[in-house]
């Protein structure tokens, strides 16, 4: 019976190939937290250190940490990417650069070790000739064996050989060692004392290969033991009515770890299965949201939030089977990648419609401008009211321009008023008429009211009639006036519709109950967009979840608040009241 196990190259492939992924796994989880910088300066240092060459798991590591966090950063800031100042292109290229030397560097070091490995076989071969000799030649046993042990110590030394030479160039050489050993006739003293040097190396083997069972890790369990078969092949053999027990014996203990080994693979392949099947759940709930149809700032940030979830779900799964983890793996990024590049087009189409809304108000101001220095009071008053009236109904701008070109608006419209109050005619005393609404609004918060409703609604229709005779106060007082005369009356006259809270603006014809809803239900819409588009522009910055948890609360308040005024003018449409 043979005493060597060779095992079989493809099995070994496998195991190296399973373990180094596993390794890369570990190593690229334990980087997860570094930034771009910190990979660079990492990956650098090993470049630059003196075992680079013995580190390439580790290298390589840290590329897959690199890209990894370079794509869910480029997936999370697409109008980064595509702007003109990217900022992931520098760092990219610095990485590509460094690991392009690093990858040369590497290769030139393996061209060295399989040179290396090709004279080690000739070494082999040679030392291989030379028993081969001895075997044909034994006619003095004690001079011999001082060769064959020379022989022994320079095959030890000779260092390793190509993986394609490894098995043939053993087997040769153990066949010629166990052929030295049977065939010439050497001194029995001598042979019997290799033969117990061998047997008692050959029982630490087996020591050794029976405590790795006890290995918590099965895969360096495995690799372990392999080291032991290559070290067994360097020595000779032992005395054949030792051969089957010492070689049956490591073999059994081979037996233990090499079941462990099976079973740690096919349980590992079980979760492998489980988790294919966990990432195709995830990929069918991303590919659900890309083809949603979304109308509103809010639904995109909404639907990114889910996104985000269901990656960080995706990170905690484990590899796929080795055939389907770089197929399920392109079809969630394939995914993802629709519905960010949906995303980015939603917001291009945004931003165009932004600075289309922006040169509408841009043209408001210079009608506005060339309008303040008339002094056709009330024509240009109307005129700026109608102006005031457009730049409502606009839509939202650019947020860095929205505050500037407000303040330019409101400039010539205060411009123009304050110029037509200072050349008001005696029968327009703007100021005059402050004060007489504000000896109104201390009547209010002075009027004691009591208990007959009548009397009260009466003595409110009194003061709305004073309020509306008398004429226009200056334009910068209006809403603080008419704000104070709001809150007087509400304070006084809770019991009152709310409609006559407010005084009738000059000029304008009483509006029914209906119009009046009407006008806060399209002014709750206006709104609503308002939120929404607002929104879309928190979203573009960072530290906005404040802002955007606001701005949602808000628009759910409008919601409810447009529901029932639905329900108002449904009412007054089946009172028959318009």
């Amino acid at each position: 019976m043979s005493e060597t196990i060779i095992p079989e190259k493809t099995a070994e492939v496998i195991s190296d190939v399973k373990e180094e992924l596993g390794e890369v796994k570990e190593r690229v989880e334990n980087l997860a937290d570094k930034s771009l910088a910190e990979l660079s300066d990492l990956f650098r240092n090993l470049k630059d250190s003196a075992d680079s060459m013995l580190r390439s798991k580790e290298a390589e590591s840290i590329k897959s940490a690199f890209y990894k966090l370079l794509g869910k950063l480029k997936g999370e800031n697409p109008e980064a990417e595509n702007s003109l100042n990217n900022p992931f292109e520098a760092v990219e290229e610095n990485f590509k650069a460094v690991y392009a030397d690093y990858k040369k560097e590497r290769a030139e070091y393996n061209r060295e070790q399989e040179a290396h490995r090709e004279e080690n076989l000739e070494k082999k071969k040679a030392i291989i000739e030379e028993l081969k000799a001895m075997v044909e030649n034994t006619d003095d046993a004690s001079s011999s064996f001082p060769a064959f042990r020379e022989l022994q110590n320079r095959w030890r030394e000779a260092g390793p050989v190509p993986a394609t030479a490894f098995r043939d160039i053993n087997d040769t050489y153990q066949f010629y060692v166990e052929k030295f050993y049977d065939m010439v006739k050497i001194s029995r003293d001598l042979r019997d004392l290799d033969f117990q040097k061998n047997l008692e190396a050959k029982e630490k083997f087996c020591k050794a290969a029976e405590k790795l069972a006890e290995n918590e890790s099965v895969v360096s369990a495995f690799h372990e033991l392999q080291k032991l078969h290559e070290q067994w092949k360097e020595f000779g053999p032992v005395a054949k009515e030792k051969r089957d027990e010492i070689w049956n014996r490591f073999k059994a203990a081979t037996a233990v770890i090499n079941k462990r080994y099976q079973a740690h693979f096919e349980t590992q392949k079980e979760e492998q299965v489980a988790n294919l099947a966990a990432k195709q759940e995830l990929c069918e709930q991303v590919e659900a949201i890309a083809e949603k149809e979304i109308g509103s700032s809010n639904e995109w940030n909404e639907l990114s939030r889910q996104i985000e979830e269901i990656q960080a779900k995706w990170r905690t799964i484990g590899f796929a089977t080795r055939k389907d983890n770089q197929k399920i793996y392109d079809r969630f990024r394939a995914a993802c990648d629709k519905f960010y590049g949906r995303k980015r087009d939603y917001y291009a189409g945004f931003k165009d419609s932004m600075n289309a809304n922006l040169d509408k108000k841009m043209a408001i101001i210079e009608k506005a401008e060339a309008l303040k220095s008339s002094t056709e009071w009330k024509k240009a008053a109307d005129q700026f009211i109608e102006l005031q009236k457009e730049w409502k109904e606009i839509g939202a701008v650019p947020r860095k321009k929205s505050e500037q070109i407000w303040k330019r608006f409101r400039a010539a419209c205060d411009e123009f008023f304050a110029e037509r109050d200072k050349n008001a005619k005696p029968e327009n005393d703007f100021y005059g008429n402050l004060k007489a609404k504000k000896r109104i609004i201390e009547e209010i918060n002075a009027y004691q009211p009591v208990e007959d409703e009548k009397s009260n609604s009466d003595a409110l229709r009194e003061f709305n009639a004073r309020w509306q005779e008398i004429g226009h106060v200056p334009f910068k007082e209006k809403d603080a006036i008419n704000a104070a005369y709001r809150d007087a009356v509400k304070a006084k006259f809770p019991q009152a519709p709310a409609a006559q809270h407010a005084p009738s603006r000059q000029g304008r014809a009483p509006r029914s109950p209906k119009d009046i809803l009407l006008e806060k239900y399209r002014a709750l819409q206006q709104d609503i967009t308002t939120y929404e588009n607002n929104i879309g522009f928190f979203s573009a910055s960072k530290n906005s979840e404040p802002l955007i948890k606001q701005m949602q609360e808000r628009i759910e308040q409008a919601k409810a608040e447009l529901k029932e005024l639905e329900q108002k003018i449904r009412q007054k449409e089946e009172e028959g009241i318009e």
